[in-house]
């Protein structure tokens, strides 16, 4: 017995729609990043545009292509998150042959080897983002992204104190810096998580002994940031490790302070291509 196909009923108000799909998948996948095998858990989200023809897209479809790509990536792993995002899109436009445009987006935790400053050795956190946009008559823009927590300690109390008190006290705050940037083809990620971290005070550890404890707070305050600070240097550093980038790249640099003295948090952000920063 056919069953009725009702998503490709005509609808009640004839819209089209530029993006439609599901969220928040979760699946295992690999990545070979210098040399060695990288097993992420990214979130996924994908999605289709839908003509104004159509009551409703094929959601199932896309469930389908994950496990696919699933199963592809043991076998044959991605270069990278956004690679991976990008063969998804692809995939996308052959099942969903009434779009026009596919977009995945990506994310998920990911662990580097750091060094404390006393020298021991820990796994931190932090979070990868990929994006891929991929035009059935067009080129497929890609993105990647990293969201780093590390520390930040205030130059505006730091200043006052010292003009008062003579003394170079400040307060200081958890910061969660977020680089995101048009790829190339020449930008990694561990990058990125360098520049966001050194754009801040200090990086922050999961593991401190004292002798680290104290490294780690008399870094910051002799690095003292505002948000803002922490946006220009990401930027900064941006133009000085890939000075041969086109510019029409897209960088989107955020910083977000979660405030110790206050109840709100301090944020600070530029959207901006590789063009207009070198103005």
């Amino acid at each position: 017995m056919a069953l009725p196909d009702v998503q490709s009923w005509k609808p009640n108000a004839t819209f089209k729609l530029t993006r439609v799909g599901i969220k928040g998948i979760k699946k295992p996948v690999c990545i070979e990043r210098n040399g060695r095998i990288v097993n992420l858990i990214p979130a996924m989200d994908l999605f289709v545009d839908l003509p104004a023809s159509r009551k409703g897209s094929d959601l199932s479809r896309n469930a389908e292509i994950i496990e696919e790509i699933v199963d592809e990536s043991t076998r044959q792993p991605s270069p990278s998150l956004e690679d991976l995002c990008e063969r998804i899109a692809e995939k996308l436009l052959l099942r969903h042959e009434y779009a026009s445009c596919a977009e995945v987006i990506a994310t998920s935790e990911y662990f580097l080897e750091r060094v404390t400053p006393a020298g021991k050795k820990t796994v931190e956190p932090y979070k990868i983002m990929a994006r891929a946009i991929k035009e059935r008559e067009g080129k497929t823009r890609k993105f990647i992204g990293v969201e780093v927590t590390g520390m930040t300690a205030c130059p505006c109390a730091m200043e006052n104190i010292k003009k008062t008190y003579n003394e170079r006290y400040t307060h200081n705050q958890r910061n969660v810096a977020t680089l995101i940037i048009e790829n190339d083809g020449s930008i990694d990620a561990d990058d990125l998580i360098d520049i966001a971290e050194k754009a801040m005070s200090s990086p922050t550890y999961e593991i401190l002994k004292r002798m680290d404890e104290m490294e780690v707070v008399k870094r910051a305050h002799e690095n003292p940031k505002f948000v803002e600070d922490v946006v220009r240097d990401m930027l900064k550093q941006i133009l000085e490790r890939y000075p041969d980038l086109p510019d029409y790249i897209m960088v989107i640099a955020r910083s977000e302070s979660l405030e110790s003295i206050h109840k709100h948090n301090a944020y600070a952000e530029r959207i901006t291509t590789v063009g207009e920063l070198r103005k």
